[in-house]
């Protein structure tokens, strides 16, 4: 099964809010036929209608591949109508946040092949990461597949087992918003040593976002581009003192944050 499959037999996307337009629109990018798209969204948007993708109609009946993108709330009502294309010629994709693999088998049946994958909003800008777990059910023909597809917006990365996708909910999944407060409390400190507010945060941005594209490029790993640009007794040494201090700098910080980001994520699992 890949792309010629998909457009022969059909992609149904369940729900098209910002993540599954920015899929789409990667996909359709790459030349998978519009015509060979179903989406169901009870809100379509002026963008969405535009593409000429088939909307709210009625589905294929076996698709080669499902896309679970709705809110999680969204799940009772949405995934039951899809019950049908359950039991093995369709692959299902999840990337709703929190639905385990189980509550798709149940509702799907245990023949069915799905992958969970857990992508971030740097999709948006085809710059994402998702992280993929696939059932016992789904091949590496089907893994293959999902990661063309989600290919479109970004990097892929493989699980071994689905427990790890609390950890990657908290890194990558919530990691952008930490990223982004960073930016904010760079500027606003940038501001409380004498800068104006827009040149502050001209300046956090590009710092960030220029400094992140450093780190996915370059040959060296994040230790050692911060020792490069650290002279011995200088400004960036005077203050990574406070930054790297292991009581109340980034370190215990960072792990704190994420622990909590992952301990909630385990919560609503459960729930």
């Amino acid at each position: 099964m890949h792309m010629d499959d998909v457009a022969a037999r059909g992609l149904v996307l369940l729900g098209c809010g910002k993540m599954g337009s920015a899929m789409l629109e990667g996909w359709l990018n790459q030349g998978l036929p519009a015509t060979a798209v179903w989406v169901l969204d009870p809100q379509p948007s002026a963008w969405l209608r535009a593409q000429g993708v088939h909307i709210n109609a009625d589905l294929p009946a076996d698709p080669a591949l499902v896309l679970i993108a709705v809110k999680p709330q969204m799940m009772g009502d949405a995934l039951p109508r899809l019950a049908a294309m359950g039991g093995g010629k369709t692959l299902f994709v999840s990337v709703a946040a929190g639905t385990g693999i189980a509550a798709y088998e149940a509702v799907l049946g245990a023949g069915t092949p799905i992958i969970r994958a857990m992508p971030n909003t740097p999709a948006a800008v085809g710059r994402g990461i998702t992280a993929l777990i696939g059932n016992d059910i789904a091949t590496e023909t089907h893994m293959a597949l999902a990661e063309v597809l989600l290919r479109a917006v970004g990097q892929t990365v493989r699980l071994d087992n689905e427990g790890q996708m609390d950890a990657v909910t908290a890194v990558s999944g919530s990691g952008p918003a930490y990223v982004f407060h960073l930016i904010e409390t760079l500027a606003a400190a940038g501001e409380a040593e004498g800068l104006p507010a827009e040149l502050a945060m001209a300046l956090a941005k590009a710092t960030v976002g220029g400094a992140g594209q450093l780190a996915e490029d370059a040959a060296e790993d994040p230790g050692q581009l911060r020792v490069n640009v650290t002279s011995p007794n200088g400004t960036t040494q005077a203050a990574l003192a406070v930054l790297m201090d292991e009581t109340d700098g980034f370190p215990a910080l960072m792990t704190r944050a994420v622990k909590a980001a992952a301990d909630r994520s385990r919560e609503l699992g459960r729930g």
